[in-house]
């Protein structure tokens, strides 16, 4: 992610029209309850998702249809992942659409945890949209892996970097400095993304970069009992692909071990976060792997950390609740 900080219910439920907009949702976080009643995550999902359809019809972009295509199949024979892209959009000129996909875990009567998991909003760092990707794929066969939750996957959040390889978007801006100024963005996609995190209210936002001047792994929260029960873990378990960063500084901000000890997400201003005013707070995480390193490494990483961040919260708000 860095590179020069630039610019001054029962049941948990939101219903997703389709167009980009989240209807409804109840809101809980740790320690926390209540919301909104609505219709359930798997149907609102449902209802909200369109037909998988040929992927080089829905997406212009080729790089971005071949990485989404094992996605669109499967969501066309799944009762649990849901296709549910954002309403196209212009960006110098050319048409774009954020994909988003939704799973909802089955078997849970309790209240689901709801998590936006984001990849690529810079351009040029691929490896997190692998990874949602792969992750989706065994989730969809491993469903118990995520057992309780409601995952919101953006695996692209900049498609016209995405589809040029580029840290930017077309207009050569770098959107993850443009979340909620005043006055708003005039990019479409944070517009398009900001409307996603006020109006889901995620328990939890994990956003995953690739970092062009780090040797080794590391990671931003939030929360020191997040970092020591959440963060802490995903490294390790990312540690089986790379090496962690050591480095007593990383990007200008003291660091032990691989965690970034500035609170996240203030560390940058107009990064992709919640609204300020959020009440209560989501758990916020960005994890980041080395770009120098091989690909797959980078994917495995991110899958690994992503696993872990998962599992590891679940068990902490479940203590915190004495459930």
């Amino acid at each position: 992610m860095p590179r020069p900080r630039s610019r001054t219910t029962s049941r948990r439920s939101g219903a997703v029209d389709g167009h980009g907009a989240a209807a409804g949702g109840s809101r809980r976080a740790a320690g926390g309850g209540g919301g909104r009643p609505g219709a359930s995550g798997a149907a609102a999902a449902k209802a909200g998702a369109r037909p998988a359809r040929d992927p080089g019809m829905q997406w212009k972009s080729r790089k971005l249809a071949r990485l989404l295509e094992p996605l669109n199949t499967l969501c066309a024979v799944s009762d649990k992942l849901y296709e549910s892209p954002l309403s196209p959009f212009l960006v110098a000129g050319q048409v774009h659409r954020l994909p988003r996909y939704v799973f909802i875990s089955p078997g849970w009567d309790g209240p689901y945890l709801r998590v936006g998991l984001f990849a690529a909003i810079h351009g040029d760092e691929i490896a997190g949209s692998h990874a949602l990707v792969r992750l989706l794929q065994r989730w969809q066969e491993n469903p118990d892996e995520v057992r309780g939750y409601e995952l919101f996957v953006y695996p692209v959040c900049n498609p016209s970097g995405f589809d040029t390889g580029t840290r930017h978007n077309a207009q050569d801006l770098d959107l993850n400095r443009e979340f909620w100024h005043d006055p708003p963005s005039g990019q479409p996609e944070v517009r398009a993304l900001e409307q996603e995190l006020s109006a889901l209210q995620f328990d939890g936002i994990i956003s995953l970069h690739a970092d062009d001047t780090s040797e080794g792994l590391y990671g931003l929260v939030n929360g020191a009992s997040l970092t020591r029960y959440v963060l802490e873990p995903a490294l390790n378990a990312a540690e089986r692909y790379l090496p962690r960063n050591h480095d007593a500084s990383i990007d200008g901000f003291a660091a032990h071990n691989g965690i970034v000890m500035e609170p996240c997400p203030q560390c940058y201003r107009g990064v992709l976060s919640a609204p300020e005013e959020s009440a209560p707070r989501p758990f916020e995480i960005v994890f980041e792997t080395p770009q120098g390193a091989p690909l797959e490494a980078q994917i495995h990483a991110h899958m690994a950390a992503v696993h872990t961040m998962l599992e590891t919260y679940r068990v902490m708000r479940s203590e915190a609740q004495n459930i």
